[in-house]
């Protein structure tokens, strides 16, 4: 086996990298890391891009800013501006190689690259490492998996499973194949700043201001953020301030990094349980490893469930699931009358983020007050959120529809109710121009 590629996904790092460390672990003469631009003009079966600018302005500040890591170790980034199942082939021809690793990713678009990658005569190599916990550390099989979060977490701290330490970034890699295709390097840099497109403006209300000071995308700034939060010592106040709706620091503000693999979460947990052994541990450092065990939950119902929890009634009984695409672009654009639901598409449409309260609140109200489709709903977000998590946001929308995980069957927000609650003086709405 003279070359492997690395076909980088929600992995773009070098810390924690079982994929990377699977594919030197080959013993390939040569090392090939690629990533695949996705398709900006694709739109959703609702007529909008299924990647907004805010999303694809995080990716591409990512994928750049893992350039010189690799400069570093002696290999580079191929760029392609094509899908994987249409560029890898070729490019696995080009360069000699029949073999491709990369993070196993279980949801349905995802699984059919992969697909298509064998079905193209590709030996692909995939490698589980988006979660805390490996599904073979579980107390029973993956299929296995309760029904409900709480009997999870319960059997999770019961047993004290932990996960493993998390990797060392390589010292070394394996030098690029001198056959890399000169037209494949050829205008790397504009592929990468067309996909980004215009810098979307800057908005000094936004509670995640990124490609600002030190939010940027990429694994130094993920873990420059992660040890200032840490340094701060707020994981302590956490539990307390976590429903918060504006600032920087009300939240953890991790997903970005998480989302893109730029950060892992086993580097975030072992930092936390750090701190916590220097500073001792409190409901708010706890709030955290109960955060992403729920991440984690996620992705296992994903392995058990798959394309099942992407139907209309998700894993319940077969119902109406209706839709107004008319309340549904007013629910887009802030302007269904609702102030705090307004406030918020507001704001997810001028920064590509949104608090977890008010994510919940709006798409409460979009399925249980409008009417609406939760997948339109679970689709906009897709489009619009930079910390877009194609396990959580499948999820979470379930979980608010009664359509997934959720015990009650469901899960409605009164708006009004949540406003006296966590916008009491309306400050918040004042922000976003609704109250």
């Amino acid at each position: 086996m003279s070359t492997v590629l690395l076909w980088l996904r929600n992995d773009l790092r070098l810390h924690d990298q079982s994929a990377l460390h699977a594919a030197c672990g080959l013993g390939a003469q040569h090392l090939l890391p690629v990533v695949c631009l996705p398709d900006v003009r694709q739109t959703t079966p609702w007529g909008f891009a299924r990647i907004g600018p805010h999303r694809r302005a995080w990716v591409a500040s990512t994928i750049q800013n893992l350039l010189q890591p690799l400069l570093d170790k002696r290999s580079q980034l191929l760029i392609l501006n094509q899908p994987a199942a249409a560029a890898l082939p070729t490019l696995a021809r080009a360069v000699g190689a029949s073999t491709i690793v990369c993070e196993k990713i279980a949801a349905p678009e995802e699984q059919a690259e992969v697909q298509a990658l064998r079905a193209a005569g590709l030996q692909v190599h995939t490698v589980w490492h988006g979660s805390l916990l490996h599904p073979d550390q579980l107390p029973w099989p993956v299929q296995q998996l309760p029904r409900v979060f709480t009997p999870f977490r319960q059997a999770v701290e019961q047993a004290e499973l932990q996960p493993a330490a998390p990797l060392a970034p390589p010292s070394t890699l394996p030098p690029w194949p001198a056959s890399v295709p000169a037209h494949d390097l050829h205008g790397q840099a504009e592929a990468l700043a067309a996909f980004a497109g215009a810098p979307p403006r800057a908005d000094a209300r936004s509670a995640f201001p990124y490609l600002q000071g030190g939010l940027h995308g990429g694994e130094a700034a993920a873990l420059a953020h992660l040890a200032q939060y840490l340094a701060r010592s707020l994981p302590h106040s956490y539990k307390r301030t976590r429903n918060g709706l504006m600032g920087l620091d009300y939240s953890s503000k991790w997903s970005p990094w998480l989302a893109t693999g730029a950060l892992s979460p086993r580097q975030a947990l072992a930092q936390l349980r750090q701190f916590e052994a220097e500073h001792g541990a409190s409901d708010g450092s706890y709030w955290l490893w109960f955060e992403l065990l729920w991440r984690d939950y996620f992705r296992f119902l994903h392995l058990q469930h798959g394309r099942a929890l992407y139907r209309a009634r998700g894993l319940g009984a077969a119902r109406a699931t209706p839709h107004d695409d008319e309340r549904f672009a007013a629910w887009c654009a802030g302007q269904t009358g609702q102030p705090l639901v307004d406030a918020a598409m507001r704001e997810l449409a001028a920064t590509g983020y949104l608090s977890n309260r008010l994510r919940q609140v709006a798409a409460s109200y979009l399925i249980h007050d409008l009417a609406c489709d939760w997948r339109a709903g679970a689709a906009w977000f897709k489009s619009q959120l930079l910390d877009y998590d194609a396990y959580s946001n499948q999820g979470n929308w379930l979980y608010i529809a009664g359509r997934g995980t959720d015990p009650q069957g469901g899960r409605r927000f009164d708006p009004v109710k949540q406003a006296a609650t966590y916008d009491p003086d309306g400050s918040y709405q004042r922000l976003w121009g609704t109250a």
